[in-house]
């Protein structure tokens, strides 16, 4: 068997197809492309080549950087096929016909080299069947390895393998689709559409067949089965109308086919999403499908007459106070209400918790591997059997036959919840078994010492003489229990410990400073209060700058405003793969107050091509350009590419991984013997400089470009990062700029045109330009 994945073949340039050869780009194994001939075209390559070229339109963007492109090859199945050759790992992408994939199987088996991995992305077809008439070693080396779209950024891998699959590939790519691919892996068994489209799709196919039974609208039912239920902000049909209602109809027919009686009845496809797939609306690809967006406001489908009439929404005295509420508590109040919410989520939930109760065993081994399959697929913060504890199994069980409805026996006989103390309970063996434990994931919800906290923040004990510290306030926004604690935990390290890693396993690191906080600070005219906060930010930044211990930032998901400043003076970043980085706080009339400005500048000055004869000025340039647009990462190896991240700094592929991975780092350094990194002074561009940034500014607002307060914002950045009023090339100490800094972000916080800014974001959620 190929010991490691070098090179890879993708067999079909579909969105999927592309999708994944994105995906292999992103990770660096270089892949090639391969689909058939077009008819009478003058360019061979022209599927593959022209499905490379859309990678850079689509949203999201399926490259973390454009430059990954470069690892994809276009080629085609007529005079490319000795590269498979070439590949370790062959993936097949193509149409979802048996007859088809066997034909490419057949072609792959003829030119593959012996040990090769060959697997098919199959969203149901048989993996058995497919391997049919295919050589022994080929049998021995194929699997399923089912994706989910888009590819870079879903979670769930479902690896299936044959009866002839050689376990140690099953293993390898399970720990491969992990620790490469930076999936959740899951094994399933060869059954219709494995687990996480099975037991999704049933849920979907339920909830209409319940919304037809109590005549709701598709706007009442996801108003209540997105994050009310920890489900994603799409709920239902918005989710249908991104996946597509062709795909969504396929999917279906594909179980439809395979099963008998009353599951079969179950994926029979509605009348209504019968007539939308005859009439093309078949979701967000098309501009309409059970929503459509007619200028700023979103319509429904009224199912009854196939028109667009305005969206309704749910209410009911059990949604209020399910909001209040966490947990056990609040599923339990959503479930057993006696009101129409609670009637309608019992008849979706009940169903789809027997049918993977009858399942399991069927299409995967244990429960965990269906939650895990729910909750990394469709993106559910709960698994069916974990939601079952939640509304409590033995009242659950009690209601569920009152009604007559069937209750797998293994359920009844557990006699307690399916999981309990670190372990879950396994139909097989009746007993309960310890749930594997993975030496890359951290938890910080249990397992670690908690050494001190605060109403903001919490310094864990994560072992090896490292410490972590955990924002915990809301949005993890940072205010002054923050600061306190950041103080506090570099003082603690530096006593008692060899490093710190700052980081946390919330919904985004850290999307800034506690907004509210400044603007309501700005409208009582409370100027030394923002004053100091600022100040004391700027020497908490510095803390971690020049503490005698590494200190190592572990951000993921948005790490923008304050967020990104506390990475920026870290020893070493250690970003998950999807960190979204920026200084973003001219969206709310600032300038970034905690040293922000002067960071980037020293990044970008350290990462010039020779380290010591570079352009001043185009530094400068760059690093005011960046913060004055707002400009986000839409990665991490784009945060590299735009120098918010060193070439040294770490990416983690898995995002289960990143805290392992920086306490990795951090003890890396420690043992290294490391030293705070000595005080310099910083040139600036001065006087001329802040000319030329001026200039600029002048230019894009005389256009129309930005807005008059735009301009002002301009005018206090471009100070900033000059150095102020003196001569070009001169060395300033960083207290000096940190100094200019704060003077500037006091002057625009009592600006008018700021704080409309800022209450805007808060009350809106997005930026005004005024």
């Amino acid at each position: 068997m190929v010991q490691h994945i070098h090179k890879a073949a993708v067999i079909g340039s579909g969105v999927m197809g592309s999708g994944i050869a994105a995906h292999l780009a992103n990770i660096g194994i270089p892949s090639v492309l391969l689909d058939i001939v077009p008819d009478k075209a003058e360019n061979r390559n022209h599927l593959s080549e022209s499905a490379i070229q859309k990678l850079f339109k689509q949203k999201p963007a399926p490259l973390a950087s454009k430059q990954n492109e470069a690892l994809i090859t276009a080629g085609n199945l007529e005079d490319d096929l000795n590269k498979l050759a070439e590949a370790d790992w062959i993936i097949e992408v193509v149409v979802e016909r048996l007859d088809v994939k066997k034909s490419i199987f057949e072609l792959v088996d003829a030119h593959r080299k012996k040990g090769s991995i060959v697997s098919s992305n199959t969203s149901g077809i048989s993996i058995n069947a497919m391997k049919e008439g295919r050589s022994g070693d080929f049998k021995k080396h194929f699997l399923g390895t089912h994706f989910f779209n888009p590819p870079r950024y879903l979670k769930l891998l479902e690896v299936i393998p044959t009866d002839d699959t050689d376990p140690a590939v099953t293993a390898y790519m399970k720990s491969f689709g992990e620790n490469l691919l930076g999936k959740g892996v899951v094994l399933a068994k060869d059954t219709p559409n494995f687990i996480a489209n099975r037991i999704g799709t049933y849920g979907l196919l339920k909830t209409m067949h319940v919304m037809k039974e109590m005549d709701l609208s598709f706007g009442e039912v996801d108003s209540i089965t997105g994050p009310l239920i920890g489900r994603p902000k799409s709920a239902t049909f918005r989710t249908l109308d991104v996946v597509g209602l062709d795909t969504f109809i396929h999917v279906a027919k594909n179980v439809y086919d395979q099963t008998t009686g009353e599951e079969q009845a179950v994926f029979d496809v509605p009348e209504v999403l019968a007539r939308m797939h005859e009439k093309g609306w078949i979701g967000a690809k098309v501009g309409q499908g059970f929503f459509k967006k007619e200028g700023k406001e979103i319509l429904e489908l009224n199912a009854a007459t196939m028109e667009y009439v305005e969206r309704k929404r749910m209410k009911a005295n059990s949604i209020e106070m399910a909001k209040q509420q966490k947990g056990s508590a609040k599923w339990k109040t959503l479930v057993y209400a006696k009101d129409e919410a609670g009637q309608f989520l019992w008849k979706i939930l009940a169903p789809t918790l027997l049918y993977s109760a009858q399942l399991t065993g069927e299409i995967a081994d244990d429960i965990v591997s269906i939650d895990q399959a729910m909750k990394w697929g469709f993106g559910w913060n709960d698994g069916p059997f974990e939601i079952w504890d939640k509304i409590g199994v033995k009242e659950s069980v009690e209601k569920m036959e009152a009604e007559g409805l069937a209750v797998s026996g293994w359920v009844k006989e557990m006699n307690g919840p399916f999981y309990q103390d670190g372990q879950y309970y396994d139909p097989a063996s009746k007993s309960y078994k310890p749930l594997e434990e993975n030496e890359k994931v951290i938890h910080l919800r249990k397992g670690t010492k908690v050494i001190k906290e605060n109403s903001g923040a919490r310094l864990h004990d994560i072992g090896d003489g490292v410490a972590l510290l955990q924002f915990t306030s809301p949005n993890n926004a940072i205010g002054m229990d923050i600061i306190q604690m950041i103080n506090a935990s570099i003082d603690e390290v530096e006593e008692n410990y060899k490093a710190l890693v700052i980081g946390n396993q919330g919904k985004n690191f850290c999307v800034g400073a506690n907004l509210a906080m400044i603007l309501m600070a700005a409208q009582d005219d409370d100027i030394w209060e923002i004053d100091m906060t600022v100040k004391h930010f700027q020497q908490a930044m510095m803390k971690i700058k020049y503490s005698s211990k590494p200190v190592v930032a572990a951000p993921f998901g948005m790490t923008l405003g304050g967020g990104t400043e506390v990475c920026l003076p870290a020893a070493h970043i250690q970003a998950a793969h999807e960190t979204y980085m920026g200084l973003v706080e001219v969206g709310v009339g600032l300038i970034p107050g905690g040293g922000g400005n002067k960071e980037l500048y020293i990044r970008h000055l350290n990462q010039m091509a020779d380290g010591v004869n570079y352009d001043l000025q185009a530094v400068a340039n760059k690093v005011f350009e960046t913060i004055a647009m707002a400009n986000v990462s839409a990665s991490a190896a784009e945060a590299r590419d735009n120098h918010f991240l060193y070439r040294s700094d770490g990416i983690s592929i898995n995002q289960d991984h990143l805290l392992h991975d920086a306490k990795k780092a951090a003890l890396h350094l420690a043992d290294r013997g490391y030293t705070a990194p000595a005080r310099k002074k910083i040139p600036v561009t001065g006087e001329t400089g802040y000319a030329t940034l001026l200039l600029g500014a002048q230019s894009m607002h005389a256009s129309g470009f930005i807005s008059d307060h735009d301009l002002t914002i301009a005018k206090k950045l471009a100070w900033v990062i000059a150095g102020g009023n003196v001569p070009f090339g001169t060395n300033v100490d960083e207290e000096y700029l940190l100094e200019l800094e704060r003077e500037a972000f006091l002057q625009l916080v009592t600006m008018p045109g700021t704080q409309q800014r800022m209450q805007h974001m808060l009350v809106k959620g997005k930026p005004l330009r005024n």
